[in-house]
């Protein structure tokens, strides 16, 4: 078996897959599908400083390539993670990694503040396509400012490693991904989901509750894999890639963009054991090639 060991900002992977927030639950819904000690990291679902309650349903859509959501970040808040989910997680095997949400820059570092107590959470993932109450809903990801802004204040008071989720709507991602670099990010993850919309032509009405939501699924991989290699090239930080990854061919062309380990979303929905189906193709493939380690093929794109 080949090496398949990676790193980002200090924290080091058993293998490069990953599985995306809120497609993953808290890794125990799946236990009976995957041995989660042998998958590279688990990003549980977005957790805030307080409770929420999401959108009205319905809040999800099948497209034609993938599928729309706009849940809204449902659930109990941080203080209910750390008393009662944390306790069930925190011995499985794995990198156990939070991902944290906010409306402000003061409760993204409060929330992960208090994760940052928590000894067997190693590293969280910051989802700066939050919206900024204090401006208007605009997300913070979308402006160099707000990205900033959210990453210096969760820098003063988080210590361990800080993964960063880019947003893709955006003019140009790498100015954003510098940004978040220069405010110290260990590591940025993309892409998020795209903003999409349904509509079911009967009713003359949108799909989706609050009529947008987020694409995801295979729809996004070409855009992913654009922006990704962008990324790569334009930060000295690991770049972790998503979106649309359904296979093992398609981890290898994110590792080959330069993204140093992947994250699976939405085929977990279809094949709740695919990541180690994906993890045992990336090694097969570096077997075949006669590669020694993964990262051999990181970044090693011929342009």
């Amino acid at each position: 078996m080949a090496d398949l060991s990676v790193n980002l900002g200090g924290l080091s992977l058993k293998n490069p897959v990953m599985t995306a927030s809120g497609t993953f639950g808290y890794g125990l819904e799946f236990a009976d599908f995957v041995p989660l000690d042998e998958l590279g990291g688990i990003i549980v679902k977005g957790t805030t400083l307080n409770p929420r309650e999401g959108n009205d349903y319905p809040r999800m859509a099948e497209t034609a390539q993938g599928m729309l959501n706009c849940v809204g970040l449902q659930n109990k808040g941080v203080d209910y993670f750390c008393e009662h989910i944390y306790p069930q997680i925190k011995d499985i095997g794995t990198n156990m990694i939070v991902n944290v949400s906010g409306s402000s820059p003061e409760d993204y570092a409060e929330c992960a503040a208090r994760i940052d107590a928590l000894e067997h959470i190693p590293a969280i993932e910051l989802n700066i396509s939050c919206p900024n109450v204090k401006d208007g809903g605009m997300a913070f990801g979308v402006t160099c400012v707000g990205a900033s802004s959210v990453v210096k204040a969760v820098r003063e008071r988080y210590h361990k490693t800080l993964i960063v989720k880019l947003s893709p709507n955006v003019t140009d991602i790498t100015e954003i991904a510098r940004a978040v670099e220069a405010e110290g990010a260990d590591s940025v993850s993309l892409i998020n989901t795209l903003m999409g919309m349904a509509i079911d032509i009967e009713k003359r009405r949108t799909v989706l509750s609050i009529h947008t939501g987020g694409l995801s699924g295979p729809a996004v991989k070409p855009v992913a894999l654009r922006m990704v290699w962008q990324v790569a090239k334009a930060v000295k930080i690991p770049v972790v890639g998503l979106g649309g990854i359904m296979n093992a061919r398609d981890a290898i062309e994110f590792l080959m963009a330069g993204a140093t380990a992947i994250e699976i979303g939405t085929a977990n929905f279809i094949d709740p054991a695919v990541t180690i189906k994906v993890r045992d193709g990336i090694n097969e493939w570096l077997n075949q090639h006669g590669c020694q380690t993964v990262s051999e093929i990181v970044g090693t794109l011929n342009t």
